[in-house]
């Protein structure tokens, strides 16, 4: 009894620190439930149980409490003592590329004539052309919003009815329901953006489907061997014509490396630098559109609470019958940790898609080739050395002078234009760590010097390690406590930069370590 009269004089700062370490890390009640039941189903709080824990109106068991300390790695003791809880930890947002921070002045310099002269200049002195520079602008918004659009989340759970999985006979109906129609081709019709063979292993991309106005969808007939694509394609078109109302713009979507690398590169019309409106509407039609499909596919909330109930393992799309991509790309807008990227990359050195919610640097352009890659990334290493199976890795890499902690789990996957590629999902560790109260700067500067001294990469030191995996637990992201096994590599965001003694560059190019 006397026990019991103790934890309910601190039950008040008890449920306060909770709250305190379940806001700070991004969860819901719902996720934390979630979590509790993955950790101890048998005595795992409900929703309504741990509101009333964190208002202090009830007393959690030992047994509760054991399992939100799993949780949050803190011991039991922690949450019954004395002392009220520190001010939630919030980390400071960095900035997204951009001039980071730097007050534009002179400011008549930065006025819209000035850049509607300026700007056509420097995408022709650079060969970049309008249509890149759009696409630019529609990421560089993305990422500003860290893949934020209730809207069209909204748009795609009236149709989709949150319902997780939905089967291709599912995806199907709706497109019926619309008033749409399917049309199997094998030839690509003429007219249509493509290489004249539909499908051929040795082609560098290939059209699988295109929306006709005013009702036909036309699939290509090797998307009936592929239907984790094929429902990628229909939910896309879905997404044209509820976002769009079938508004008489023939949407094409295709499989393989980036256009820009072959029948755009021979098109008058991709070549100019001249920015058009109608190249920036196409390019937010076909974020949202592609950003729709995957909203379909993989509805917030129980793709959240699928992807919290495995850790986050990148195969979880093998659960609900979507592709790799796919998973990865809604993991980055549906997890409650905000600093994640996302590289689709293809060899020698092409990003065919990017999302960088953290800020990370670029490896390589999606514009350009780089001369000088680090063949230090794990999508370079693993583009190189192909393996089977995912790779985790743990990396450190100088950002604005400071040095970040990064990790990723990558994959090599074969599209269906025949072309090896890999996928990479990663995030940002500083934040994890600082929202723990850690210095992450001095933890991360910490594993830097291990590096270097190392020869570039080395097995993490003991007490990194420590705080490593604890965030890992919080986090509840399996690649990364598996990340954290292997070494830490030194990255650097181009040659010239590179932080190795001896640098990979000091040849005049890098050298793969394998």
């Amino acid at each position: 009894m006397k026990n019991n009269k103790s934890l309910m004089r601190k039950a008040h700062f008890l449920g306060t620190k909770i709250r305190n370490l379940r806001k700070r890390n991004k969860l819901t009640m719902e996720d934390l439930s979630a979590r509790c039941i993955k950790v101890n189903a048998e005595y795992a709080p409900s929703v309504s149980y741990l509101s009333m824990i964190e208002r202090g109106k009830r007393v959690p068991s030992e047994e509760v409490l054991e399992i939100i300390a799993t949780i949050f790695q803190k011991k039991p003791a922690w949450f019954l003592d004395d002392e009220k809880e520190e001010e939630a930890v919030t980390p400071i947002k960095k900035s997204i590329g951009g001039i980071s921070g730097m007050a534009l002045e002179p400011n008549f310099l930065f006025s819209n004539e000035i850049l509607q002269i300026a700007i056509p200049e420097m995408l022709a002195q650079t060969g970049t052309t309008g249509r890149q520079f759009a696409h630019l602008l529609i990421r560089a918004h993305q990422e500003h919003h860290q893949n934020h659009f209730p809207d069209l989340e909204r748009a795609a759970e009236q149709v989709g009815l949150k319902r997780l999985p939905l089967s291709l006979d599912d995806i199907i109906a709706i497109t019926k329901n619309l008033g749409l129609v399917i049309k199997w081709f094998d030839k690509t019709p003429e007219g249509i953006l493509a290489s004249p063979d539909s499908y051929s292993e040795q082609a560098k991309n290939v059209v699988t489907s295109f929306f006709e106005p005013p009702n036909k969808i036309f699939v290509n007939k090797v998307m009936k061997k592929r239907q984790l694509r094929l429902k990628y394609d229909l939910a896309v078109h879905i997404g044209h014509c509820v976002l769009h109302d079938k508004n008489g713009m023939r949407n094409v979507l295709f499989a393989g490396q980036s256009p820009s690398d072959s029948w755009r590169e021979r098109s008058d019309a991709y070549q100019t630098s001249i920015i058009d409106t109608q190249d920036i509407l196409n390019a937010w039609r076909d974020f949202e559109c592609s950003f729709f499909a995957g909203a379909l596919l993989c509805p917030k909330v129980p793709f959240r609470q699928l992807l919290d109930s495995h850790g986050y393992e990148v195969n979880i799309g093998e659960k609900i019958d979507v592709s790799v991509s796919v998973a990865m790309r809604r993991m980055t807008a549906v997890s409650p940790y905000s600093h994640w990227h996302y590289f689709d990359a293809y060899s020698p050195g092409k990003l065919k898609a990017v999302y960088r919610g953290n800020g990370i640097p670029l490896p390589w352009g999606n514009m350009r080739i780089v001369e000088d890659p680090c063949q230090h990334w794990a999508i370079f290493r693993m583009m190189n050395t192909p393996a089977t199976g995912s790779s985790s890795q743990i990396s450190v890499m100088d950002v604005a002078g400071k040095p970040t902690i990064y990790c990723c789990e990558s994959l090599n996957v074969k599209d269906i234009a025949g072309n090896n590629h890999v996928l990479c999902a990663g995030i940002d560790l500083n934040p994890a760590i600082e929202a723990q109260g850690k210095d992450a700067f001095a933890l991360a500067e910490n594993l830097k010097d291990a590096c270097v001294d190392n020869g570039g990469s080395v097995a993490i030191p003991k007490g990194i390690k420590s705080d490593l995996s604890s965030v890992a637990k919080i986090l509840n992201i399996n690649w990364v406590e598996r990340g954290i096994e292997k070494d830490a590599r030194m990255i650097c965001s181009r040659g010239i930069s590179c932080p190795r003694k001896p640098s990979c560059y000091s040849a005049g190019e890098c050298l793969s370590e394998e």
